[in-house]
């Protein structure tokens, strides 16, 4: 054993991370639409508290992302990408959302949330299908709308354990904010998210008695450390590549992909 973990399932887990990582960097999307519907899978499928399993696996894609954003932002920053003037005016709504996510997870049924998580990938798959983006029609909001977007852009990642980028994007695409600017910003705002969502899933599940060894709160640590370890080495790798290859054709057969994972999603909601 290792971390406390069968060794066949720590494999499964860095095969996991390496494949998540790996895509993550190729296609430019959030680990946790991948990494949610089959870690979920891999700890149901090792007897892991059938309440609780979802929404771990929610909390440690989040966590991931702390770990696996600090490159990616170090590396949008050194082309000067990164406005981190929105970053400032986003990150107190941002993390006061991404905790309250956290809270608002401890309180969904099972059920609601993987049919929650189900219309997020398969929201995720259509966009990449249609590949459609907001038309700039507006200047960013004051500190208030700041704020409340950065709220919203908070809770709703931490419901699905995601780094935001799925609403910031297009958010800032929409404020007339520069394409390569709104995603290198939203690699920025993707760590604070993740911290303060991986706290708020932390407090979410401390009170819990019958959670399995090796859990604090609803985030699982050696899903954690073997998933982290193997992303952060793959990501790069895919991002190298994705300058080489036909990337857009790619995104459709991942699309197709998402759509499966989205009908297991239901499925698990169906038989919670």
């Amino acid at each position: 054993m290792i971390f406390g973990l069968e060794w066949r399932l720590v494999i499964e887990l860095l095969l996991l991370g390496v494949f998540t990582g790996f895509l993550a960097g190729l296609l430019g999307i959030g680990g946790g639409m991948l990494m949610v519907p089959f870690m979920t899978l891999l700890l149901t499928s090792k007897g892991m508290p059938t309440p609780y399993v979802l929404k771990m696996a929610v909390a440690t894609s989040l966590a991931t992302i702390s770990f696996t954003s600090v490159s990616s932002v170090y590396s949008h920053h050194q082309h000067g990408a990164v406005r981190w003037d929105i970053v400032k005016l986003l990150a107190p709504g941002i993390v006061a959302g991404s905790l309250l996510g956290a809270q608002v997870v401890k309180a969904l049924p099972g059920q609601v949330l993987a049919f929650l998580f189900a219309a997020f990938v398969a929201f995720s798959g259509t966009q990449m299908l249609l590949k459609k983006k907001p038309k700039a029609a507006r200047q960013l909001p004051g500190s208030g709308g700041m704020l409340i977007a950065g709220g919203t852009i908070g809770m709703l990642s931490s419901l699905v354990g995601a780094g935001g980028a799925f609403l910031s994007v297009p958010f800032m695409t929409w404020c007339n904010t520069p394409m390569h600017n709104a995603v290198a910003t939203s690699a920025a705002i993707g760590f604070p998210i993740a911290l303060a969502g991986t706290l708020g899933y932390i407090i979410a599940g401390w009170s819990l008695h019958d959670m399995p060894y090796g859990a604090l709160g609803f985030l699982y640590l050696p899903a954690l450390a073997t998933i982290a370890a193997a992303s952060v080495c793959t990501a790069p790798l895919g991002a190298r590549l994705a300058h080489r290859l036909d990337v857009g054709q790619l995104q459709r057969v991942f699309a197709l992909l998402l759509y499966g994972l989205a009908a297991y999603m239901v499925y698990k909601g169906l038989h919670t």
